[in-house]
């Protein structure tokens, strides 16, 4: 904790001294502009844990209003549910919204789509900021010619394997395909541990075994959701939860599989950095010595999915040149690094490249994201992983069949995505 106290301090004089010479805003007279204006008040909503609050509140806010007296940050804690989403709608549509909102990628479309926020692509220095992250992680923001969101932070999920039950197996690391996993699991009767049915969950093994939600612009999922390599793929899992080497629990939402891969319960498991992140000290080198973690096989391409939050100016804005400098600091290598501290993964690539470097644990996640598949970046998102998630159930549940449930699903989300 000190060691993390003492990078967050150092973080705060990068920031504040400015020795990194990385500007906030590219033009002069946009910064004298801001200078002379009157003092503004923005608010912004996010999810930040309590650890990333205190970092946002003690160090990231502070350094900001510092740089820009004349722009006060509200910053307003949310719980990630949807009683959040329904309330940003109803705000924006009577344009009472907040400024800036820290958003789950998979709303982005939604919000965009539906006319709640305002374009980014039209400031002048768009391009040059998001020359800086990572570059598939803006695909959530796009419609219509223009973009809408500024990825702030990403996640992706990897394969976690048991390290003992690799070995009793005579394997020194993971298998080189899925398939291999699922043919080691059945040889050994090695529990494989999905965290549950609906797509964050379940969607990296089937795409690791070559299956698809959707075509490239999400435009169809019939011949892909039901393609004959999706519904092998979901037939091989179903085969793994019958034999019960996937827990039955997966339907209701998995076991304790944290605990199980550690335990030498579970071979392998998915999940992404806070896997290790809320682990401190021995726990921490506990975990590291007990698993291997890999990035799932991009046999059929890509086969880690992609999560993470966006920066969006909300519909209503006030202030929404004061609200594109705040999210431009947010997104800088200084203060990605400081936030970075709580086992976030910057989509800053600078300070990416320093997190991959401070922490082990973190290099398998880094090479996962440059190989990542984004859930359908559509207005009806959470309509279609409902149906998803129903049919799945109902395939695991033996009320139809892999080939019948995966169709009929496929049809529903086909009238979905033209909405």
């Amino acid at each position: 904790m000190l060691i993390n106290r003492l990078i967050i301090i150092v973080c705060l004089l990068a920031i504040s001294s400015g020795c990194s010479q990385q500007s906030i805003l590219t033009n002069d007279s946009k910064v004298e502009k801001l200078t002379n204006t009157e003092n503004t008040e923005l608010e912004f909503w996010h999810t930040y844990s309590d650890q990333e609050t205190r970092i946002l509140e003690d160090i990231l806010i502070p350094a900001f209003e510092e740089a820009y007296p004349a722009i006060h940050v509200v910053p307003v804690r949310q719980s990630n549910n949807m009683e959040m989403k329904y309330t940003l709608i109803s705000k924006a549509s009577s344009n009472r919204a907040p400024d800036v909102v820290r958003m789950d990628i998979v709303w982005v479309p939604e919000f965009s789509q539906s006319g709640l926020l305002l374009p980014l692509s039209e400031y002048d220095d768009f391009g040059k900021i998001t020359q800086s992250l990572q570059s598939n992680t803006g695909s959530a923001g796009y419609y219509k010619g223009a973009q809408y969101s500024l990825p702030v932070n990403m996640n992706t999920k990897i394969a976690i394997f048991n390290r003992t039950l690799l070995e009793q197996a005579g394997l020194s690391k993971p298998p080189a395909t899925f398939q291999e996993v699922i043919d080691l699991a059945k040889k050994h009767r090695f529990m494989i541990g999905i965290g549950g049915l609906e797509s964050w969950k379940s969607l990296p093994y089937i795409y690791a075994l070559g299956g698809r939600m959707t075509d490239d612009s999400y435009s169809k999922a019939s011949g892909y959701l039901n393609g004959e390599a999706t519904i092998k793929a979901v037939e091989q899992l179903l085969l793994l939860y019958k034999e019960q080497l996937i827990d039955r629990t997966v339907i209701n939402g998995g076991g304790d599989n944290w605990e199980g891969v550690k335990s030498g319960k579970i071979l392998v498991t998915d999940d992404g950095p806070w896997f290790y992140s809320v682990f401190q000290g021995e726990e921490l080198e506990r975990a590291i010595n007990t698993t291997i973690a890999v990035p799932f096989p991009p046999v059929f391409g890509p086969a880690s999915i992609l999560g993470g939050e966006d920066l969006v100016i909300m519909k209503g804005s006030k202030n929404p040149l004061q609200a594109w400098t705040f999210m431009k600091w947010m997104v800088n290598t200084q203060s990605q690094i400081a936030m970075s501290q709580t086992g976030i993964i910057p989509t800053n690539l600078k300070a990416k490249e320093i997190k991959a470097q401070g922490e082990s644990f973190i290099h398998p996640y880094t090479e996962a994201l440059d190989h990542t598949f984004l859930r359908p970046p559509v207005k009806r998102y959470s309509r279609i992983d409902a149906t998803y998630i129903k049919y799945m159930t109902k395939i695991f549940q033996e009320e139809l069949s892999v080939k019948q449930g995966l169709t009929e699903a496929a049809a529903e989300i086909d009238r979905l995505l033209k909405q």
